[in-house]
């Protein structure tokens, strides 16, 4: 298996960088909250000067979004939301484990990033533009179609697992109390994306090390090396 952007993703988006992992030996019994409360004081500490849609990260998604016709406070990167949320309501749900370890990262580097279960993929992840004709399901429940030309994480049985980039991962794929095998996605576009996504990824490594004892597979990605390969469960 394998996950990639697509050609035409990576000349409409040079700036991109995508960090990504893989891991196996996922639980849902592991006590996190500790761990989670030190990245969320770093997230704490940049809003406390400076609202999310300040952040360079943030701005970056914004005008991203912007290129794909989508209105950037309508449409708002997972890490925006996150934020967002965040200053609201002081809190996250938690969700698992891994997810809860996710968002903490992803508030305290304003970066989106993203988890699939591994047995739900079929053959690839690709970040390309979408035909229309594939299949996204909700959280609700409900199936859609993507957009003709809209971006999305796609597999080869025609799966979205998320929508408008970084704005909304699938529930097809999201982590569960079964899920054991991960691929984590982080993709940035800002001025200093590439030691930020390497620090950041780095972070996802150290907390899977010291939560689950494992050390995953990683890697950034460019477009001279657009391929991140991993097994397939």
């Amino acid at each position: 298996m394998y996950f990639c952007h697509s050609s035409a993703i990576w000349n409409d988006y040079p700036e991109l960088v995508p960090g990504v992992l893989a891991a196996e030996r996922i639980t849902h019994d592991v006590p996190v909250l500790p761990r989670i409360d030190a990245l969320i004081a770093i997230a704490e500490s940049r809003l406390a000067s400076h609202s999310e849609g300040e952040l360079p990260e943030i701005q970056a998604w914004r005008r991203a979004f912007s290129r794909m016709g989508l209105k950037p406070t309508q449409y708002r990167c997972a890490s925006e939301s996150l934020l967002r949320r965040f200053r609201k309501e002081r809190s996250l749900p938690q969700i698992h484990p891994l997810i809860d370890l996710c968002n903490a990262v992803s508030l305290a580097f304003a970066i989106p990033v993203a988890a699939f279960d591994v047995s739900e993929i079929a053959d690839y992840l690709e970040v390309r533009y979408a035909a229309g004709s594939e299949i996204y399901e909700s959280f609700s429940g409900e199936t859609e179609n993507p957009e003709p030309r809209e971006v999305i994480f796609a597999d080869s049985a025609g799966r979205a697992h998320a929508r408008r980039w970084t704005n909304r991962q699938s529930a097809y794929s999201a982590v569960r109390a079964d899920t054991t095998a991960v691929v984590i996605v982080a993709e940035a576009t800002h001025e200093s994306a590439h030691a930020d996504v390497e620090r950041l990824v780095v972070t996802i490594a150290n907390e899977l090390d010291a939560v689950w004892s494992i050390r995953p597979r990683s890697a950034l990605l460019t477009s001279s090396s657009p391929r991140f390969e991993f097994r397939a469960i």
